[in-house]
């Protein structure tokens, strides 16, 4: 028996923001202190680092549970189901609804009840609950839908992940052109097939890593110093997925008892193409293999860090053909992995 994705929608919004956008912000350093290069230096370093050309940003008027709600119907559509078989509906995301132009969070009620809610779920068996594992998300969502469904506590399960992180970046801080909004969804249920989650590997690092991911200030000292916007300590963040994740990666493959050499597809967070690139490299040093070409998929490029979202929208993308050289077939063998704040790392080992 199997515990599977079943059906898979995501949504990507239709506003484009290009690199070339942000030429006439002001960026400063965290102190401040102006940044000693004009901003075309700035977005050249960026985009090498980062491999983004551009992101999408939700309209004024959708928040994260309508993104979510809308990936939601193209994964229930895509399933061929009945919305109100669903036993779980588990939402990933980490800022809530924010309202574009506002500063204050909107979590009352949930968004997995706004979700149903919007679904038209009558069914009260139907439990609608959030979590928040920053980016890491949507894969520990996936974890907790097969361990319901294992304990026999639940047939079918909606896994969303969904984030307008557009409206929580500072302006003045270089780190805004990261990220974006989006989101991803699946069905989650138990088959006949031999096909689905054959392993899982997941941990929290709070000791001295808690705060690498935080709600920080504005760079700019004259804005508003009560109001907090997503900041991180980047070289700490990389330091530590380079060493945490290839090695989450190597002991969820053991776990499945598979091999590196079948492995057919690597779906990790779009964070930082350089990062996601290291990670591949050092996860296949730990498994003393040669990287093989085509391995690691990538939307980064055009759809920027959507967090939570980002995992389930490059494996609906390339599911459907979206994703240029990038294919997949059933019985391949794929990894899904993902690190975030907390900080969060986790995988699966999947025989798709």
């Amino acid at each position: 028996m199997g515990i599977k994705i079943t059906g898979i929608g995501s949504y990507i919004p239709s506003a484009v923001e290009k690199n070339e956008d942000f030429n006439n912000h002001l960026f400063l350093n965290s102190d401040g202190s102006s940044i000693n290069y004009e901003n075309p230096v700035i977005i050249e370093k960026f985009k090498a680092i980062t491999g983004i050309e551009e992101r999408r940003y939700a309209k004024d008027h959708l928040t994260s549970s309508d993104l979510g709600f809308f990936a939601a119907e193209k994964a229930i559509e895509n399933a061929n189901i009945d919305p109100e078989t669903i036993d779980y509906i588990i939402v990933a995301h980490n800022f809530g609804d924010m309202q574009k132009g506002k500063t204050q969070s909107d979590l009352v009620p949930s968004l997995a009840s706004r979700i149903k809610h919007s679904l038209r779920i009558k069914n009260p068996s139907c439990v609608a609950y959030d979590i928040l594992f920053g980016c890491p998300g949507w894969i520990e969502g996936v974890i907790q839908a097969q361990a319901f469904i294992k304990a026999g506590m639940a047939k079918r399960c909606l896994v969303i992940g969904t984030e307008t992180l557009s409206r929580v970046v500072d302006d003045y801080d270089r780190d805004s052109m990261i990220y974006s909004d989006g989101a991803g969804a699946t069905i989650i249920e138990q088959d006949d097939s031999d096909t689905g989650i054959l392993a899982f590997e997941t941990a929290t690092h709070t000791y001295d890593e808690a705060y690498f991911l935080f709600f920080g200030k504005s760079n700019n000292q004259e804005k508003n110093q009560d109001t907090r916007y997503i900041k991180m300590h980047g070289r700490k963040i990389y330091n530590f997925a380079l060493t945490n994740v290839p090695k989450a990666m190597k002991a969820c493959l053991d776990k499945s008892g598979q091999k590196i050499e079948d492995v057919k597809k690597i779906f990790i967070h779009q964070a930082n193409e350089k990062m996601d690139e290291a990670i591949c490299e050092r996860f296949y040093k730990l498994c003393e293999h040669p990287i093989p070409e085509n391995v690691m998929p990538m939307s980064i490029h055009k759809l920027g860090n959507s967090s939570v979202a980002t995992v389930p929208t490059i494996f609906d993308l390339v599911i459907n053909g979206k994703i240029e050289n990038q294919e997949l077939h059933k019985g391949d063998l794929i990894l899904f992995a993902s690190v975030g704040a907390g900080m969060n790392i986790n995988a699966i080992t999947y025989r798709y």
